[in-house]
């Protein structure tokens, strides 16, 4: 029999004796109040996929505004929109001009009414910025490359005479490329010379152009190839460099929210917090569907209560951010391949610790693998086409026999769908969800993870069954406290004496109990 201890751990969110209010931040709001209102679950959008505004198929501002209803109703607190910069790549990952929006997707004033109209209904605003590298189009790259003199040569980071410009970068790939006449270092791809941030006019010039999205309305950045600032010498240095920008933010927004890309290992992640809010959490992501693949529990809770007392080491207040999948990975869909594994990972991961992000088409149950584009298909409003539906490609794996959409999931109230949008609006209505601690319980059962989520005295027992069939656990409870049904899938069904929870689970479902 599993025992069930509940006990507070405040290490996973927020620590309590740490609350204080800094005289420089507008509405006296304490730590604990901004750090609790950063959190929410979070909407990905790949502008280019989602939806298409003005008729000419791409993705674009007016489409994500013609949509927030539907947002809204799914339940999200923020919305990521990939780069909207002007660039010459579809991905937009290679900026020309960081005070822009690239044509295809909009305008500034359309921006504008995108933030504000999010903001009535509740909804954030994070962009994705790209500070590592720029396109070698910007103008910035365009002087220095034509001209060693150029005020903007020492923007980026060129070759000396004891530079080996044959080495290689960390996946093999060539990282010095030609230019008049010297070699300039660009760790993705020659489209993408790194900036450097040695010099302090580029650590300025980021400065502004956060400040400047700021003052427009946005909640806060994702940040790109973080652990990347400094590739080309010494990694440890962007530690350093991701402090003092996030100081710097949080002069013009105490409030502003900063997530970071830094795809390693926990123990590599565990030093940004010093510079970030959040940092994805890539290593949860593989084990939370492994074990939804699987249907054994990998020792996910475990795992979440190790990376928030590491994450801590660094940081007083820590926003973890759960996810499954993003625009460069394999889509959960294509790894699992079964919609009821679906909405078991999706229970799981929605309902830890942080800021989940959901990806664009994941809460639909779109595919995709292989190139980045599979990966990046027009968002499926409808089986096959209508209005605002994006055409910038054609499917190849949200078509045929698999046509996920909204509108054939939105009435049913068994669709993947229908599942996010409960156990997002779920989590949001929550406090304990939302911004509780986590405590791991023993289940004495592999097939059925079990954790507390607690919140000012309120608890919550979330347990989710990960198998193809019914799974029994009986926990020894500690105290006599009457819990209540918060939510329930399936035909789960649980009894209580004084000192014990018998509990059935249905296949690939979950239990909440209050």
């Amino acid at each position: 029999m599993g025992k069930l201890r509940i006990r507070s751990l405040l290490v996973g969110v927020l620590v309590l004796a740490l609350i204080m209010v800094h005289p420089a931040w507008a509405g006296g709001l304490t730590l604990e109040e901004i750090y609790a209102n950063k959190q929410g679950v979070y909407y990905q959008i790949f502008v280019r996929a989602f939806a298409d505004g003005d008729g000419d198929g791409l993705g674009d501002l007016r489409g994500i505004i013609n949509n927030l209803d539907y947002l809204e109703e799914l339940g999200v607190g923020g919305l990521w929109l990939t780069p909207i910069h002007p660039s010459p790549t579809y991905h937009k990952y290679d900026v020309q001009d960081y005070y822009d929006i690239d044509e295809e997707i909009g305008t500034l004033a359309d921006f504008r009414e995108l933030v504000s109209q999010a903001h009535d209904r509740g909804i954030k605003v994070i962009i994705d910025l790209v500070l590592n590298h720029t396109s070698s189009l910007h103008p910035w790259f365009v002087s220095a490359a034509l001209d060693p003199k150029s005020p903007y040569r020492d923007y980026y980071i060129w070759a000396d005479e004891d530079t080996n410009v044959k080495a290689s970068g960390p996946w093999g790939q060539r990282v010095w490329h030609p230019s008049g006449g010297g070699h300039y270092f660009g760790l993705f791809w020659e489209g993408m010379p790194d900036l450097n941030y040695d010099n302090p006019l580029v650590r300025e010039e980021a400065k502004a152009i956060a400040k400047y999205w700021l003052e427009l309305g946005v909640a806060g950045f994702r940040l790109d190839a973080a652990m990347h600032i400094f590739a080309h010498s010494e990694p440890a240095r962007a530690l350093e460099w991701w402090q003092e920008f996030r100081e710097y933010v949080q002069e013009i927004n105490p409030q502003v929210y900063l997530v970071a890309e830094v795809w390693d290992s926990s123990r590599v992640v565990a030093p940004y917090f010093v510079g970030f809010d959040s940092n994805f959490n890539f290593d949860l992501a593989n084990l939370i569907i492994l074990s939804a693949k699987s249907g054994m529990d990998v020792g996910v809770a475990r795992v979440v209560e190790g990376h928030l007392e590491r994450f801590s080491q660094h940081s007083d207040w820590v926003i973890d951010a759960p996810f499954l999948t993003n625009h460069d990975q394999d889509r959960v869909m294509s790894v699992l391949n079964d919609v009821d594994k679906a909405k078991v990972a999706a229970s799981l991961y929605l309902t830890l610790p942080g800021s989940p992000f959901v990806y664009y088409g994941e809460e639909i149950g779109m595919k995709g693998t292989g190139s980045d584009e599979n990966k990046r298909e027009p968002f499926k409003w409808y089986p096959l086409s209508g209005p605002g539906q994006t055409t910038w490609r054609t499917s190849r794996f949200n078509t045929g026999e698999w046509q996920p959409s909204v509108q054939e999931q939105l009435n049913d109230p068994t669709s993947l769908l229908n599942h996010y949008k409960t156990l997002i609006n779920l989590r949001m209505g929550n406090e304990a969800l939302r911004i509780g601690s986590l405590t791991a319980l023993d289940t004495d059962n592999r097939r059925v993870i079990g954790f507390t989520r607690e919140w000012e005295g309120e608890q919550i027992l979330v347990f989710h069954n990960l198998s193809p069939s019914f799974q029994f656990i009986e926990l020894e409870l500690e105290e006599s406290t009457r819990w209540e049904v918060l939510y329930c899938g399936g035909e789960s069904r649980w009894e209580q004496d004084q000192h014990t929870l018998k509990i059935e689970l249905s296949p690939r479902s979950s239990l909440f109990l209050q």
